[in-house]
């Protein structure tokens, strides 16, 4: 195959090859032409460069109370230390003549090591396996709560720099719009959504707020087979007085990219 000259695909490869969706023999082919391409390459940084603000969608989630206490259930953690507090009561109790308090049977060798111990061990494979079993229950709750985006928009400016990126989640029927970065915007302004099909008025798909994050209904408006583009207008606040369009300047724009 030469993909010299066909520029539609060169974009989607190089995009699916920065997503990561290009897999395989086509990924190692790809990467090959990228090797005697210089343009090529270009377009794949120009690619890095559009989708590197979803790194800001990412953020760091802490396990919940509820994780460590069935660790802690599942382990018998709470248990082991309420027996080695009995035990250490019982021994208090029971001393020898001499006032010492007699050697606990463990069956072990003196002056062994602990590790050398087949008990400690046997219950190191059983914490584990236990463990093991909470990581993937825990994972597959959380896989089932985690948004799972579907088709991303990054919308830039005059001079291609990402100034808001857009994700579409059609599990959970929402888009997140989340800006990183562009012109601050005025207090008596808002900025607002737009799907631009290919014929017909432009559709309002939502007003972003204050704060640099919004969620909001996605339906076929949003996402429709006809749509081609996202845009971003700075509107008066509360949002476009036509509802039929933009009545201020468009900032920002860009398509949306299919992730699966």
């Amino acid at each position: 195959m030469n993909i010299r000259g066909n520029e539609t695909l060169r974009e989607r490869l190089a995009a699916e090859y920065v997503l990561g969706t290009l897999r395989g023999s086509a990924r190692r082919r790809f990467e090959g032409w990228m090797f005697n391409d210089a343009a090529l390459r270009r377009t794949v940084n120009e690619w890095q460069d559009r989708l590197l603000p979803l790194a800001e969608l990412a953020p760091q989630q802490a396990p919940s109370p509820q994780v460590w206490r069935d660790i802690e259930r599942r382990l018998r953690l709470s248990a082991a230390g309420a027996v080695n507090a009995a035990g250490a009561a019982d021994t208090e109790g029971t001393r020898d003549a001499t006032g010492r308090a007699p050697r606990r049977q463990t069956g072990e060798t003196p002056g062994a090591r602990w590790w050398d111990s087949l008990r400690w061990w046997r219950g190191l494979g059983i914490a584990s396996t236990a463990l093991a079993a909470i990581l993937v229950a825990t994972i597959g709750v959380r896989t089932l709560q985690a948004p799972s985006i579907d088709m991303v928009a990054t919308l830039t400016d005059a001079q291609a720099q990402p100034a808001l990126v857009v994700t579409a989640d059609s599990r959970h029927q929402t888009m997140e719009v989340k800006v990183v970065g562009g012109a601050p915007v005025p207090d008596d302004k808002t900025l607002q959504l737009w799907a631009i099909p290919k014929q017909g008025n432009p559709r309002s798909l939502g007003v972003l707020g204050a704060a640099r994050t919004a969620k909001l209904a996605l339906n076929d408006k949003a996402v429709g087979s006809d749509v081609v583009l996202l845009a971003i207008s700075l509107e008066p606040r509360g949002g476009s007085p036509d509802p039929n369009g933009p009545t201020g300047p468009v900032l920002y724009k860009g398509p949306w990219v299919s992730v699966l």
